[in-house]
């Protein structure tokens, strides 16, 4: 072990409604990996509603995005893309392709993000979005605003339901 400090746990199931609230429950911060859009609304309804900062990193063929969403102290993933695109819009990694480094890219710039986050270093990237092109190898950033039509916010947490979402992704409330 190189870090007695740390403590791997791992869970061999996989994350659905009824087991994401204990899962993702008291940790500080969720890195967020996911290569489908139920698993990142899932996510993203866990996380508001429990109030946790997602490390978001997302990748297609040459290019990759990285993002934190702050259910706090700025918008979620549900901010930026409210509802999924069509399915042939949305092409699988194994259907479209992608750049076999680029995971290990946007996996470390996560891995630096969760870090500022937990050690309340430098400035995140709360409220904005990093893209990467590989292809002529630029980075920008692009600021992300709360949408004020978005229901699933920290301040209505007490009525999102978290449910699994395997058809239309929208917001899940208790009217």
């Amino acid at each position: 072990m190189l870090n007695p400090d740390v403590d791997v746990v791992t869970y061999d199931t996989r994350l659905c409604a009824e087991n994401v609230i204990e899962i993702l429950s008291g940790y500080d911060v969720i890195v967020d990996g996911a290569d489908n859009f139920p698993s990142r609304y899932l996510l993203n309804d866990a996380s508001v509603k429990l109030g946790i900062p997602v490390v978001h990193g997302s990748i297609f063929r040459f290019e990759g995005m990285v993002s934190v969403f702050h259910p706090v102290l700025g918008p979620t993933y549900r901010d930026m893309v409210p509802e999924p695109p069509p399915a042939e819009l949305a092409p699988s990694c194994s259907e479209a392709g992608v750049l076999g480094v680029l995971p290990g890219i946007v996996g470390s710039i996560q891995a630096l993000e969760a870090l500022k986050i937990l050690l309340n270093l430098g400035e995140s990237l709360i409220g904005k979005i990093l893209t990467i092109d590989t292809t002529e190898m630029t980075f920008r950033t692009f600021k992300l605003q709360r949408d004020p039509k978005n229901a699933v916010t920290h301040d209505n947490r007490e009525r999102i339901q978290i449910r699994d979402l395997e058809g239309a992704c929208a917001p899940w409330l208790v009217h």
